[in-house]
């Protein structure tokens, strides 16, 4: 089984908005986490989702889900003190509800420009491989630096940038996670990180540069200006 395990839990400090969490803005009168949760239940190979939330929005995920008719949720689960505990959770509940060896596609609700050639593309990887890492190519110059002073220019063609979805076998995941929790490891930033600690070799996918994440109100516009882009497309087969 495929199963999306959707990271919808953060309270979106850096978007400035007062009156919602990120996730539930809208876009073009739909909130940005329905986007996400839809290329996943429109993706044929995914057989369900998981998605951790806001306790206190739990409700409202609940009738939007509902309304716009999101078919392949099975569970939404509260989210924790951090992104680990956070995503740890609903691993949990995923491990719960499917078989270990299933396909675990984690992925950031605020991520909802994914495109299905790319959740193809990790659960491909994972089956052959045991892991997917979505990544997009470096455009701009890395440099390492100390103090106030660049220390190393890091050549950009070797260099890539670690995206979401992240992805493993779920019974692997759920391991590595409650093995970080048992030694007091809580810092990982993200599932790739965690996995590569436990020595997991981790497979590159590359990915869409649209696919971006949702955090500051200039993300919230390129967002909106990509989708009006390919909307125009439709139209006018630009």
């Amino acid at each position: 089984m495929n199963i999306a395990v959707i990271f919808a839990g953060g309270t979106g400090q850096r978007m400035n908005s007062r009156t919602k969490p990120k996730q539930f803005l809208l876009v073009h009168g739909k909130p940005i986490i329905i986007y996400t949760l839809e290329a996943f239940d429109e993706h044929p190979d995914i057989d369900a989702i998981v998605v951790v939330c806001l306790r206190e929005y739990i409700d409202v995920l609940e009738q939007l889900i509902a309304k716009f008719g999101v078919g392949k949720v099975s569970a939404i689960v509260p989210g924790g003190s951090s992104g680990q505990e956070s995503i740890r959770n609903g691993v949990d509940k995923a491990h719960s509800l499917y078989p270990a060896d299933s396909v675990v596609i984690v992925h950031d609700g605020v991520r909802p420009l994914i495109d299905q050639q790319t959740i193809t593309d990790c659960i491909a990887s994972v089956k052959e491989n045991g892991s997917a890492v979505t990544v997009v190519p470096a455009i701009e110059t890395i440099v390492q630096s100390k103090d106030g002073v660049i220390t190393n220019i890091i050549d950009r063609k070797q260099c890539q940038l670690a995206r979401a979805p992240q992805c493993f076998h779920l019974g692997e995941l759920h391991d590595a996670h409650h093995k970080a929790m048992e030694e007091g490891l809580g810092d990982f930033i993200d599932s790739a990180c965690l996995m590569s600690h436990y020595g997991h070799k981790l497979y590159e996918v590359e990915g869409a540069n649209s696919n971006i994440k949702i955090t500051t109100p200039s993300d919230f516009y390129i967002m909106r200006a990509i989708m009006d882009a390919e909307e125009s497309s439709q139209i006018f087969g630009l």
